[in-house]
């Protein structure tokens, strides 16, 4: 029996409030919500999904740590990842992403650029595969697909997964 390849859905800072946090902006669908639909898209896909969400900056980086060698060993395809207010100051994100030297798709669901100045700006973006911004909760299917399709045409290619062609 072959182990299923997994994908990591990671969500950063007040992520969890989603459906009642300004639903003018983010909506009302629940993060648990989200969950589910991640699950199905997934399964859809043959992947296991592991779905994180902290407020704690520290335990982010630990699961991009982790992330890291089950990339590099062949269990992970890469990470979906909203970060919340980090996208727009966290170095520390940011250097794990890229010494994890994990592919990450970064994930907003709403417009950040028609927003709040500061908004505009992310540290995440230049070390990120791609970027899905402003589809609304849809853009989690759109960001699993995305990595996915990204994996399969550089397994295709015989290429080693995550290297930027």
């Amino acid at each position: 029996m072959s182990i299923k390849p997994s994908i990591t859905v990671m969500n950063g800072p007040n992520l969890n409030t989603l459906g009642t946090r300004k639903p003018e902006v983010y909506g009302r669908t629940t993060l648990a919500d989200v969950e589910q639909m991640c699950r199905a898209d997934a399964e859809k896909l043959g992947l296991e999904l592991r779905f994180l969400q902290s407020n704690y900056e520290g335990q982010l980086i630990d699961w991009i740590h982790e992330t890291g060698p089950a990339f590099k060993s062949g269990e992970s395809i890469g990470m979906v990842y909203n970060p919340g207010a980090h996208t727009h100051y966290s170095y520390a994100i940011r250097d794990a992403i890229e010494a994890a030297m994990v592919p990450v798709i970064e994930l907003h669901i709403s417009n950040v650029h028609a927003r709040e100045e500061f908004r505009h700006h992310s540290v995440v973006s230049p070390i990120a595969r791609g970027i899905i911004v402003g589809f609304g909760v849809p853009g989690y299917s759109l960001a699993i697909r995305g990595l996915y399709e990204l994996h399969e045409a550089e397994v295709s290619k015989n290429l080693k997964p995550g290297v930027r062609t």
